[in-house]
């Protein structure tokens, strides 16, 4: 269930095992998938859950399951026991990420956290296990700012949930980008915040739709990540609206104990690992508030400065609805140094990568350690 490295970063902070840590029994998945009209889309032994589709009524029909506790719609009308007309609005799934230039230095966004006196000290996260959960890596396998990662062997896996196969060189770029701002090396270009830690590559986003289930598939990541003994989650993602607008969220929402995500992330931090997330890029929308799981109570929710450390407007805003400060901190997310699946270094906006700046430096000062 769990490997040694997952024991033993439990036992040197005093983390006891639990329920949570023990699979769901097979048996109570098999008896759900047989149920008429569903399809298991994911499950999470740390919420004792499963994710399905299928119409109301046969949902609602798993009621009369023995072990099923309750039922939990994502149309959240349907759980208050109030009809809803569903309509849809496509969510533009594109990441929200300008390209100004061709060419940049990472040393600004390394240096307004000095970042660059641990690198000095040669602490640069060696000895630590990074996940990342996003989109895909393109280019990742290919292009030379990842090349010092390949040579040293510092990617050690990943899976690939949408699609249920272990192709993490694939789907959408953005987490090549995130991954850059992390391990990137070009030199006299691009240096990673955290180079030498080692990295498990995780697709939970599906570019081609803005459902719940990828809250679910980042859990099931959080969950892989956990047993495999990762020490620091990044998450260049967050999520409020959907395409199916019955099932978004309202700011209300953000409680940090509502969303699945956010419950997810909470557990996370008591299994002994470190969440860094994306505070999110909507701080001129209709909703400029934090997206989930930016809300997680636990979590190390990350805004945007520009180069002389100055809020940028675009980076969502706090707190979160029950009054707590987020975002925690701030990174360079305006003008950020990244590469592209190409191996081009070039200059981008968004707190998709303040997140992954930062998330590297936790990593790195905690190789201090």
């Amino acid at each position: 269930m769990l490997t040694q490295r997952s024991l033993d970063r439990r036992t040197a902070q005093g983390i006891a095992l639990n329920n949570t840590d023990v699979p769901i029994a097979q048996i109570y998945i098999d008896q759900v998938t047989a149920s008429t009209g569903i399809t298991v889309m994911a499950k999470s032994k740390w919420l004792n859950a499963l994710h399905v589709r299928g119409t109301q009524t046969d949902i609602q029909a798993l009621a009369s399951l023995s072990f099923v506790s309750s039922i939990e719609f994502a149309n959240q009308a349907l759980n208050s026991r109030f009809s809803s007309t569903s309509t849809s609005n496509a969510i533009n799934k594109n990441m929200n990420v300008e390209v100004t230039f061709n060419y940049g230095t990472s040393a600004n966004q390394i240096q307004m956290l000095n970042g660059h006196l641990l690198h000095q000290q040669n602490y640069t996260g060696q000895g630590k296990m990074v996940a990342i959960m996003d989109a895909g890596f393109p280019g990742v396998n290919t292009a030379s700012p990842f090349q010092r990662l390949r040579d040293n062997n510092l990617i050690l896996g990943g899976y690939n949930f949408p699609d249920r196969n272990t192709s993490i060189y694939t789907r959408g770029s953005h987490g090549t980008s995130v991954l850059s701002c992390m391990a990137g090396y070009v030199d006299n270009q691009l240096v990673g915040t955290a180079p030498d830690a080692q990295y498990y590559l995780f697709i939970t986003e599906d570019t081609n739709s803005e459902n719940p289930v990828e809250e679910s598939y980042w859990v099931e990541a959080a969950e892989m990540a956990d047993s495999l003994g990762v020490d620091v989650i990044n998450t260049s993602l967050g999520y409020f609206e959907y395409d199916n607008v019955d099932y978004s969220y309202q700011y209300s929402d953000m409680n940090g104990i509502k969303t699945f995500a956010a419950r997810g992330a909470d557990i996370a931090f008591s299994k002994g690992m470190i969440c860094v997330t994306s505070a999110g890029n909507s701080g001129n929308s209709a909703n400029p508030h934090i997206a989930t799981p930016a809300d997680a109570i636990t979590t190390l929710t990350v805004g945007a400065v520009d180069s002389s450390e100055n809020y940028v407007s675009f980076s969502s805003i706090g707190p979160s609805f029950d009054g707590r400060v987020k975002p925690d901190v701030c990174a360079k997310g305006f003008g950020a140094t990244v590469s592209n699946s190409s191996g081009s270094i070039v200059n981008a906006n968004g707190t998709s990568f303040s997140s992954p700046i930062l998330a590297g430096m936790v990593t790195t000062f905690w190789s201090a350690v």
